[in-house]
């Protein structure tokens, strides 16, 4: 068929899915009192198994080394220790402090330099075959850190983090990329919170299998560092058998048959017209503006909105607190009189809360919105916050302020779990169109890395300057960005990416 008549058979399939939406909202209301079926419109077993392939090898690693130094520390610092004395060094406790801390840091580090590589990546490869070869990274890495200890070699260590920072900054950008494109408009925000899901899940499990009981031992911590592969192991296995994202094919590769094909794949039926005609329009649309580049996001105003909008919250993720909380954790648990057994089991409650309440997320999103929930997320850790700083400043007086604080980090941890934690993730892929997303996501991913990495190396001097009144900074924060939140983020529940280009475009004229 011509040009022409693509272009007429994509206005009637505008036309078509205008009556197809319309009938399904009718058909939602059908049936009062039982689950909607747009809720389960769209899901079936294929579908399922793309979405764990994808997030479970991907998700899994951005979590699981975030968490996995945390307990084994003075194990690791004991060894790298007994490493310079072999060398012939006199180490201090700084050098040795040194030394960890740049284990941890440069894992940020290589997560900054993946997520700006994302966009060159996503259109290269794709997104599917760019998960499959970012495993390549995994291998090195845990060749590096496995053998660190055979080899008397730290640095080994350090490049095996960095290997994996890289690996989990492209994993940030492409994974939801990918989760955004194969899920049905119904249920884009539900699917889009699984990467964080996975996330919360592989950090609970970083902080048992850490354990001294475990493997965070002086004989074991290599195994523990190694584990990571089994995450790509299973995407490896998983992942070829679905498809490339129809979106990319389509729009980025031009192959329409292959696009239905894998739609079809993905849906579970082979009736995908109006689904593939909507595709088909952003395609046309697509030919009338040039291919974005960082200055065209920049300069064009109807994309320099949704731009905006995806680096403050994603900035707004990292500067929420959620680190001081964390960091600060321990300290208060011990002025709850808590034990460090106890400490530690209280540290992986806050972990199985953190898993919960993103489970709760998943489903509420499609319900309450992408911005009712950051608004809810926001509003609480403010007030959460507000609430842990005065109590901390009573907590060494009075074991019944030391449990109130217990009680507002749990809180803090189910404000931020809620929406702030998982909703930035995808809300990226949901504000652009094919051209614009890949540039758009890899700014994104790696300003949130670099917001990670710069909050990791000011906290701590900060801490030990303000004390608790350090919370005081991040009430500020999170007011400014409840305020911009309210302002200018939109509601993006139910929307196809096109309808959200297009009302960022008339935005953009007013």
């Amino acid at each position: 068929m011509g040009k022409g008549g693509d272009k007429t058979e994509a206005v009637e399939g505008v036309v078509l899915e205008a009556k197809f939406i319309g009938k399904k909202v009718l058909a939602d209301k059908d049936v009062e009192g039982s689950i909607p079926r747009k809720w389960t419109e769209g899901f079936n077993g294929r579908l399922a198994f793309a979405i764990a392939a994808s997030a479970l090898g991907s998700s899994f690693q951005h979590g699981y080394n975030t968490g996995v130094l945390n307990n084994p520390q003075k194990v690791i610092e004991a060894w790298i220790n007994s490493t310079m004395v072999n060398r012939g060094q006199i180490p201090s406790q700084e050098s040795i402090t040194l030394v960890f801390s740049l284990m941890v840091a440069i894992f940020c580090v290589g997560g900054m330099i993946g997520g700006a590589i994302t966009g060159f990546v996503a259109e290269r490869f794709g997104r599917k075959n760019g998960l499959l070869l970012n495993n390549i990274l995994v291998l090195l890495a845990v060749i590096a850190m496995s053998s660190a200890k055979a080899a008397a070699s730290y640095e080994l260590i350090i490049l095996g983090r960095f290997l994996i920072g890289i690996n989990s900054g492209l994993n940030a950008g492409l994974a939801p990329m990918y989760l955004a494109e194969i899920s049905p408009v119904n249920l884009r925000g539900a699917v889009g919170t699984v990467y964080q899901l996975v996330i919360t899940i592989s950090i609970l499990i970083a902080q048992i299998v850490s354990l001294k009981s475990v493997l965070g031992t002086a004989e074991h911590w290599p195994t523990l560092l190694a584990l990571t592969i089994i995450p790509a192991i299973f995407q490896l296995a998983t992942l070829p058998f679905c498809p490339e994202s129809p979106k990319f094919l389509l729009l980025s590769r031009g192959l329409e048959l292959r696009s239905q094909k894998a739609l079809s794949w993905l849906r579970g039926t082979i009736t995908v017209h109006e689904e593939m005609d909507g595709m088909r329009a952003e395609a046309d649309a697509m030919k009338l503006v040039p291919k974005v580049t960082i200055r065209e996001l920049i300069s064009n105003s109807a994309l320099r909105i949704p731009l905006v909008i995806s680096l403050t919250v994603m900035v707004a993720q990292q500067l929420s607190g959620i680190n001081a909380v964390m960091f600060f954790s321990s300290q208060i648990f011990q002025m709850a009189k808590l034990n460090d057994e106890n400490s530690t089991y209280a540290t992986l409650g806050m972990g199985g809360i953190n898993v919960l309440m993103t489970v709760v997320s998943l489903f509420l999103v499609e319900k309450a919105g992408r911005k009712t929930l950051l608004l809810i997320g926001f509003g609480g850790m403010a007030i959460d916050t507000a609430l842990l700083t005065v109590s901390m400043l009573f907590a060494d007086k009075s074991q019944a302020a030391g449990i109130i604080c217990v009680i507002l980090v749990m809180v803090y941890v189910i404000m931020f779990a809620s929406g702030p934690g998982s909703i930035p993730w995808f809300l990226v892929s949901e504000l652009f169109n094919q051209a614009a997303r890949p540039t758009a996501s890899a700014l994104a991913v790696c300003l949130n890395w670099t917001a990670n990495f710069l909050v990791g190396l000011a906290f701590l001097p900060l801490a030990v300057a303000l004390g608790p009144y350090v919370f005081i900074i991040f009430v500020i924060l999170q007011v400014l960005f409840l305020i911009f939140i309210y302002k200018k983020v939109p509601e993006t529940k139910n929307k196809s990416l096109e309808e959200i280009a297009a009302m960022f475009r008339q935005q953009s004229y007013q």
